[in-house]
């Protein structure tokens, strides 16, 4: 098929990668422009931008699609289908409507539930147990289109955001290639009113962490900001960023460190406690808590 393609973080890389791997002719990739990053400040473009070129796709970057010039370069590509997967731009109905086949987009959720910005962060950070990826032809509203296709798979006990983003992101690239396959085929079934959520933006507020909650809920905010942008705390004087963790026994003052024989760091909650098995300090790299620890004492409380 002729696909014009929109996507912007890496989370859209494997679903371009398969989509060219698989013989599409993909006419445009549009992505969101280069933005200031690192030290200097300097216009760097996002991982779907460096992957098109990489491939030899022509690359679009504008700032809006609600301009009727926009609108009509969309509309010169010709093309029979529109695949969106984290794009991070508003498509006006115009654009929609364009494409043949219309638009179909990868949501990273099983819809109705967590629609929306975050919804890798939030499922985890909700204790749900499974997740998945639906296929879905937009419409207007947010993520509310029918779905075409989805598949599930289970939230691990010790889940991180990072390790699920990956492992949907890749299941996306294989649902997408056998909705175009199965297209004319495929029965789009609008989505239930009933179990609607909403997965909003990730606020750094939500980073810090309070002891005082429960273990329960302090394990999956660890988990579900890792690793961006990272739950955070003080731990001798200084702040570190968590990474992993479990729940673990243990009683005592939240954020008192508690004795453990295991490479965790053991820190005591509103009601039980939590491992932290993975950290980040400042100037280093994420590591096992035993690694990153190494010669440092955390002192009798973290904060």
């Amino acid at each position: 098929m002729r696909i014009v393609f929109m996507g912007t973080p890496e989370f859209s890389v494997p679903v371009l990668q398969a989509l060219h791997d698989a013989g599409h002719a993909i006419a445009a990739v549009y992505t969101r422009p280069p933005r200031p990053a690192g030290r200097g400040k300097k216009d760097r473009p996002g991982a779907v931008h460096v992957r098109a070129l990489d491939l030899g796709l022509p690359v679009r970057h504008p700032i809006s699609l609600k301009g009727t010039a926009a609108q009509a370069d969309f509309a010169a590509l010709d093309a029979d289908i529109a695949v969106v997967v984290a794009y991070g731009l508003i498509l006006p109905q115009a654009i929609l409507d364009t494409p043949r086949h219309g638009c179909l987009n990868i949501h990273a959720s099983l819809l109705p539930r967590w629609r929306g910005a975050a919804p890798i962060h939030r499922a985890i950070m909700a204790g749900d147990t499974d997740t998945g990826v639906c296929i879905m032809r937009m419409e207007a509203g947010l993520d509310t289109g029918p779905v075409l296709l989805r598949d599930t798979t289970p939230i691990g006990s010790e889940e991180t955001t990072g390790s699920l983003h990956d492992r949907l992101s890749n299941m996306g690239a294989a649902l997408i290639l056998q909705a175009l396959d199965r297209l004319g085929d495929l029965a789009a079934k609008p989505q239930p009113d009933d179990g609607v959520t909403y997965a909003a933006k990730i606020d750094k507020a939500e980073a810090r962490i309070d002891w005082t909650r429960p273990a329960s809920m302090i394990d999956r905010q660890i988990r579900g900001l890792s690793l961006f942008p990272g739950t955070w705390c003080e731990i001798g004087g200084e702040r570190v960023k968590l990474l992993g963790s479990r729940v673990a026994s243990g009683d005592g003052e939240p954020g008192q460190v508690l004795p453990d024989p295991s490479s965790a760091l053991t820190i005591a909650c509103g009601d039980g406690a939590v491992a932290v098995t993975r950290l980040q300090r400042a100037g280093s790299k994420p590591l096992p808590t035993d690694q990153a620890l190494r010669g440092f004492d955390p002192g009798p409380f973290v904060m």
